[in-house]
């Protein structure tokens, strides 16, 4: 008897560009017809030809640059959109969570969403009951649990869509970069609760952009590149493949971006020194100034963060820089260009190839945009002069000391 949980042969997702999907009705296909004779539409396939078989137990990574197609093949599995061609078949109850409160009836309180979820699923009120306790407990919201959700924070909301989609056991679980968002103490349950699941033999399909977490959760993993599967194998095997294959972004007064979402966009990070210079490269201990771009689609007077990341090339988070709630900086983004500068007086890391990414966020909720992660260089700078720069892989961080001979 076969024992795949997941098979996908030939899937292929078309869109319009500018045209949200939606279950249109006689009026909106009228509509469009119209439209489409007024202007040419423009066309782009999120995915295309992609195939690949998941067994029973298994842990799938999906790695990819921003837009490559790894949240659009999560929606076709979860059945939130249909293929343009080709097709998937899951075998047992699925559950996903792919972005904060999918799922969730915003005029429902928690209580009613968590019964509503499971019997989404398939489940009996008493099987939900069973889990209900344990439930409340992860998610940290019983205070307001009979609170409509749509009162929720964004924070409050991933909370409890996680702690219903880890704990109700749906045989296949998809999840999309819900590990990277949310407080510390948050992500490390999340991490622990991922871990579980993966050891019980249900199948999950995960999307993240940390490979430290994807190399810790899969057994396999996917690379995609435009839509389409580059490769895919061993987690280990695909990550540092796909690591490989990063834009290398040499400082040389700034650091572009492609990143944009919902009218939220990260344009570029300027590299400048802290008088406000270009600066050409970044040494250890260098003072440096870096200045983000980016645009907002509205004005936020409260409760949003810029965040920039500093990474090791295996994908691990070496500097986590957010103004809220790490510094508790108030940022307001105004509608249209913003800017704002994250200084060190030094620069702490040794010399060697790093990635860089950044982001703007709800405080402790999700992202609004997230730029992918690009390979930049620190160079060598003899900080303790002595002959010997610190470098990778021998020093990460070196610090100011001294040796006291007794």
């Amino acid at each position: 008897m076969s024992n795949v949980a997941i098979r996908v042969q030939g899937l292929g997702k078309e869109y319009v560009i500018g045209q949200q999907e939606r279950y249109g009705s006689l009026r909106d296909v009228l509509a469009g017809i119209f439209r489409r004779r007024a202007r040419a539409e423009k066309k782009f396939w999120a995915l295309k030809n992609v195939s690949f078989e998941l067994e029973a137990g298994d842990v799938l990574g999906l790695i990819g640059r921003n837009g490559a197609g790894k949240s659009t093949l999560l929606k076709v599995l979860s059945r939130i959109t249909q293929p343009t061609e080709g097709w998937a078949e899951l075998r047992g109850r699925v559950g996903s969570l792919l972005e904060v409160g999918t799922g969730f009836h915003p005029e429902l309180t928690g209580r009613e969403n968590i019964y509503l979820s499971g019997a989404i699923l398939g489940m009996g009120r008493r099987e939900i009951q069973s889990k209900f306790d344990e439930i409340v407990a992860f998610s940290e919201v019983e205070t307001f649990l009979d609170t409509q959700v749509k009162h929720y924070s964004s924070g409050m909301f991933m909370r409890l869509a996680f702690a219903v989609s880890a704990h109700l056991q749906p045989e296949i679980l998809l999840v999309d970069e819900v590990l990277a968002v949310g407080d510390a103490s948050f992500q490390d349950k999340c991490l622990g609760k991922m871990q579980d699941i993966s050891g019980s033999g249900r199948t999950v399909v995960f999307v993240s952009h940390n490979m430290d977490s994807i190399r810790k959760l899969c057994t396999r993993a996917v690379h995609i590149h435009g839509g389409e599967v580059v490769k895919i194998g061993p987690a280990a095997e695909i990550i540092d493949g796909y690591l490989s294959s990063l834009r290398d972004g040499r400082v040389r007064g700034g650091i572009t971006f492609e990143a944009e979402k919902n009218g939220y966009q990260i344009e570029r990070i300027e590299v400048l020194d802290l008088e406000g210079n270009v600066k050409p490269s970044i040494g250890t201990w260098d003072p440096v100034r870096f200045r983000v771009h980016f645009r907002s689609a509205k004005t936020i007077r409260s409760g949003a963060a810029v965040v920039v990341i500093f990474s090791s090339l295996s994908g691990m988070w070496l500097t986590f820089c957010a103004t809220e709630p790490d510094h508790v900086v108030k940022v307001e983004f105004n509608e249209g260009e913003n800017m704002i500068d994250l200084v060190f007086p030094r620069f702490t890391l040794s010399a060697g190839k790093y990635l860089i990414s950044a982001a703007l966020a709800i405080t402790n909720g999700e992202w609004l945009v997230r730029t992918e992660e690009v390979v930049f260089e620190v160079d060598a700078r003899d900080v303790f002069n002595s002959g010997f720069p610190p470098r990778l892989p021998r020093s990460i961080f070196p610090q100011d000391h001294r040796w006291e001979p007794r």
